[in-house]
């Protein structure tokens, strides 16, 4: 499928997210009586500043210090991994959202939305403003010997904690875009393809999408 995504990325600039609004929107009530999916997403982009407060609803940061040392998230990890990567597909390429310092760091200059679902209903993503990939980093998992999940090594267990702590940001996703009249779904993608297209690293694993946008 031509060249891969790091041989375009010199020609990218990172996108600075302007600082994520807090205050506003639906009330938490409110947003979960109107939680819904919805499939029926034009092609509208997002302003700036919603794409930003969308990200930091999602997973960003909103505590300087949390367990581990690390900073708190939006969302919870077991053990504070923060191991789920959100990998963005917009018009004019793929990013990484990096919660610091709050930006879409450049993966690629393909737009490879059609990637966000399987090959049979691509066209339903294909023109979609915002598709979020989830990727799981298996080598965010502590396994030294302070680590007080003496079973967080458990590939099983693992398993069970990664597609957990996807499910907590996705529902974040839900709930935002309720607050906001946005649409959103949550669905499986082209692992096969995004396997080889996104050059993912041994650890690494994509595991399902959400795309996101105003309704139609």
């Amino acid at each position: 499928m031509g060249a891969k995504l790091e041989d375009t990325v010199s020609t990218m600039n990172p996108i600075i997210l302007p600082k994520p609004e807090k205050t506003g929107g639906k009330t938490i009530l409110e947003a979960l009586h109107l939680r819904q999916t919805n499939r029926n997403i034009s092609s509208k982009e997002l302003p700036l500043q919603v794409l930003s407060n969308l990200l930091w609803a999602a997973f960003g940061v909103n505590r300087e210090s949390a367990a581990f040392s690390k900073p708190g998230r939006t969302a919870p990890s077991a053990s504070n991994s923060q191991e789920i990567e959100l990998y963005v597909a917009l018009k004019d390429g793929l990013y990484l959202y990096e919660a610091i310092p709050h930006q879409l760091t450049p993966i690629s200059t393909r737009d490879i939305r059609s990637l966000s679902c399987s090959l049979r209903a691509a066209s339903l993503t294909s023109n979609t403003p915002v598709n979020i990939f989830y990727v799981v980093d298996l080598s965010r998992y502590d396994l030294g010997p302070t680590q007080p999940d003496p079973s967080i090594g458990d590939p099983e267990v693992q398993k069970s904690y990664y597609y957990t702590d996807t499910g907590f940001i996705a529902q974040n996703i839900y709930l935002f875009a309720a607050s906001e009249g946005l649409a959103t779904w949550f669905h499986n993608c082209d692992t096969a393809s995004i396997n080889t297209e996104f050059n993912l690293g041994p650890n690494q694993r994509v595991l399902f999408a959400q795309t996101i946008g105003y309704p139609q």
